[in-house]
């Protein structure tokens, strides 16, 4: 089998070939050479669901940091089998349906760049057995999904949206890493392995409960739960591919998969089940309350998808009341929970993707996505509507589509979960089942709008920008495939059920795997059930709705535009923005003065500050050489010579005096016995004086500064106290020892390095290190200069900033 670690690795090449493939091969579509990795990725790890279905795991370590226990290690188990298997298989139709979407004088090799980097981030987040690897990944798919939101640059709202996106999602990365840490200080690892084979010995931590909620806080963010949803419709402004792949099917079931991979550790705590399974209905109720008054389209389907992740997660956290009081047989029903969360996550990729692709055949037929101008499309777009409908009714749960099937199963979810007598669930269980069904009622109604009022009812060419004609063949293939995966799992659904969401289950509960079969048979038709009359009760009072949609949409009207969350976020960021530039005005003052007293003035505060507050003040000189007449003559002369510079009249005479400290220094080294550096500052200082002669030749006369008796007498206290912190910093450093000298670490320097003196080790080695660094960022600059040089104003690009 192949390694996990080149499957990650893979698309990141991809991502740099990519940038030089296009220019050789211009004659044909570059996406048709990228869609060669998906399908590569895809076919490896199907090979591997046999060995994953029978319990096999595969892992593989490559050493980055083991020192910290830092280890590029990829873990395949059958939780991250499905989600890799969605992300290379719908990147795949993902891909394909670009080909033919995306206009050629697009930057297309920018775009498949941008997605392999998305991709293998995403690969390097499920693969992770490692939390702080995985930390890695999650930024990287930030980056690049901002990067691909905003591919249409020009677009105003194309940068604002994917300025939300980042801002929230790596906010939310950041409390997650802090999660890692303390997770890391507790358990003494970070690796997923590890950490759940001992958390129970942990649990009653002082940190358990915050590295939790730091935790959920970067999988809510990334998942768009309530109430950092508002990136997801933002991010609408991408361009269709990226809102198939990345809103549907992958970027937003990181969240989902960092709290499926978590339930070991933390299932078990009740607030964690009170967490995500409220967060995760009340996250479905407003996605799909929300949904139902949108106009565009691709908002509609944005808040849809909204919903979708927070039913999903509500599973989740249901499922987690199984590790309540640990392995039982009353336990084992509530993992039925999760089972139902893994399922419908892999319908939803199906439909969610299909339906986002068809948004964006309409959009690209007709020109517009606008609800109000759309309809009667079915007889100009027969199969466009045939896929459609097959996505909205099954994301609308009816049969014979799969949808219809997790939808049943998620009402088994929550009236099990009802009758559980853990958490103070017999106070407030019988709230789950009505907010999870008043959600459902709202998902059927938006399902109906997209399908009715887009397809149905009467055509109007005249609001449209172009005649409505069917896509092209190539445009269909995608959805198609999708549409026909979204049946196909109907008629088949154990086939899933047994070779990949089993398997996962194994992984979510390691506990219960060898005491229990934790599969359920999926099946359409159960008798007259419960989860059934909710099901019709669904579809009678959402049909009721939707035919009186127009009556009670008032309702709407009643929460303003302005008491949104997003006008919550627009007002923080406008107060973050305003007051950061009165504060930047208040100190960027433009004098160089200014800005050496606030570094003086930290370093005193901080500096001092610390002296103070450890105690580090005393020192002892009793024990020192003694100071010959030639040390006091050559360091009266320096300070001579630094206080004349203040006095001097002209800048020859200021440049002389900086001399005069400058081969001071130069002597002290050579009565302390280091010819090396003598002669390294002797020839610097000789070099500098050189230079500032030559340079300051050209420069007006020197100005006496008229400054006041204030400003003067702040300038000396900064500096006395500057120096007289330096002098103290000395000799407190003489006096104690606090650590270990590092000399040890150089006693076999030169079989590691290759040095024979203490000197050139750290020369080659240590310094080496720093050169590299500086280089590094040496090129970073050149590469912005390069950009800036580059990217020049396009004529009308101006027109397009506004759009």
């Amino acid at each position: 089998m192949v390694s996990v670690n080149l499957l990650i690795i893979i698309p990141f090449i991809a991502a740099a070939l990519i940038l030089f493939l296009q220019k050789r091969v211009s004659r044909i579509h570059i996406g048709w050479f990228v869609l060669l990795i998906p399908i590569i990725l895809f076919i490896f790890l199907v090979r591997y669901i046999p060995n994953i279905a029978n319990g096999a795991t595969y892992l593989h370590t490559i050493n980055w940091i083991p020192s910290y226990g830092i280890n590029f290690s990829s873990y395949l188990d059958g939780l991250s089998l499905i989600f890799g298997l969605i992300i290379t298989g719908i990147g795949a139709l993902v891909i394909v349906y670009s080909i033919y979407y995306l206009n050629e004088n697009e930057s297309l090799k920018h775009f498949y760049c941008y997605l392999m980097l998305f991709m293998g981030a995403m690969l390097g987040v499920i693969f992770s057995d490692n939390i702080m690897v995985l930390y890695v990944f999650w930024e990287l798919t930030s980056i690049s999904s901002f990067l691909l939101i905003a591919f249409w640059f020009q677009r105003k709202r194309s940068r604002e949206g994917a300025q939300k996106a980042l801002l929230i999602t790596v906010s939310g990365g950041f409390s997650m890493l802090a999660g890692f840490i303390m997770i890391g200080n507790i358990t003494g690892s970070f690796s997923f392995r590890e950490i759940i084979a001992i958390i129970p010995d942990f649990y009653d931590h002082t940190l358990f409960i915050p590295a939790m909620l730091l935790i959920l806080l970067g999988a809510f963010t990334k998942s768009a739960q309530f109430p950092f949803h508002i990136w997801l419709p933002s991010a609408m402004e991408a361009p269709t591919p990226v809102s198939a792949y990345l809103h549907s099917a992958t970027m937003v079931n990181a969240g989902l998969y960092l709290v499926a991979r978590f339930t070991p550790v933390f299932g078990g705590e009740g607030l964690w089940f009170w967490l995500v399974t409220v967060v995760g209905l009340v996250t479905m109720f407003w996605g799909s309350f929300t949904a139902v008054r949108q106009t565009d389209l691709k908002a509609l389907l944005a808040y849809s998808t909204i919903s979708q992740l927070g039913m999903i997660m509500s599973m989740f956290g249901m499922g987690s009341a199984a590790l309540n009081n640990g392995y039982s047989a009353d336990s084992v029903v509530y993992t039925q929970a999760t089972f139902a969360a893994l399922f419908h996550l892999i319908n939803h990729a199906t439909f969610k993707s299909a339906l986002f692709m068809v948004v964006g055949i309409i959009d690209h037929g007709v020109g517009t996505r606008d609800i109000r101008r759309l309809g009667g499309l079915a007889t100009y777009m027969p199969i466009t509507f045939t896929i459609a409908m097959i996505g909205s009714f099954s994301m609308a749960g009816l049969p014979p589509f799969n949808g219809f099937l997790s939808k049943e199963m998620f009402f088994t979810s929550v009236l099990n979960i009802r009758e559980a007598n853990i958490f103070s669930l017999e106070a407030w269980g019988t709230l789950l089942p009505v907010l999870a069904w008043v959600a459902s009622v709202f998902t059927f109604i938006y399902c109906m709008i997209v399908v009715f009022k887009t397809f149905l009812g009467k055509y109007q060419e005249e609001r449209l920008e172009h005649p409505a004609h069917e896509a092209p063949v190539g445009m269909l293939i995608a959805p198609i495939i999708l549409a026909v995966l979204v049946i196909a799992i109907f008629f088949f659904p154990n086939v899933l059920g047994d070779y990949l969401i089993v398997p996962a289950m194994a992984s979510i509960f390691p506990a219960f795997a060898a005491e229990a079969d934790l599969g359920v048979t999926i099946s359409a038709w159960h008798g007259f059930t419960p989860e059934l009359i909710m099901t019709i009760g669904v579809v009678v009072v959402g049909t009721l709705l939707f035919i009186s949609l127009k009556y009670w949409k008032r309702i709407y009207a009643l929460l303003p535009e302005s008491w949104s969350f997003d006008s919550l976020y627009n007002a923080v960021l406008e107060t973050v923005e305003t007051s950061s530039n009165k504060i930047t005005n208040f100190y960027m003052t433009g004098y160089l003065r200014d800005y050496l007293v606030y570094i003086y003035l930290f370093f005193i505060i901080v500096v001092g500050g610390t002296l103070i507050y450890t105690g580090a003040l005393n020192f002892d000189i009793a024990g020192n050489a003694p100071i010959d007449a030639i040390d006091w003559f050559i360091a009266i002369t320096m300070v001579v010579g630094s206080i004349a510079i203040i006095f001097a009249k002209s800048r020859l005479t200021a440049i002389l005096l900086n001399g005069v400290i400058g081969y001071g220094v130069a002597l002290f080294f050579v009565l302390l016995r280091a010819p090396d550096l003598a002669l390294t500052q002797t020839v610097v200082e000789t070099v500098t004086t050189v230079l500032f002669l030559v340079a300051y030749y050209f420069l007006p006369d020197w100005q006496k500064e008229n400054s006041s008796r204030k400003t003067k007498s702040v300038n000396l206290l900064i500096s006395v106290l500057v120096g007289a912190i330096f002098v103290v910093v000395a000799l407190a450093v003489q006096n104690e020892k606090l650590f270990e000298s590092i000399s040890g670490f150089f006693e076999n320097s030169y079989e590691l390095v290759g040095a024979k003196n203490i000197v050139n080790a750290i020369l080659s080695d240590f310094r080496g290190f720093d050169t590299m660094l500086e280089v590094v960022v040496l090129l970073i600059a050149g590469i912005g200069v390069f950009t800036l040089i580059k990217l020049k104003a396009r004529k009308g690009e101006e027109e397009l900033e506004n759009k």
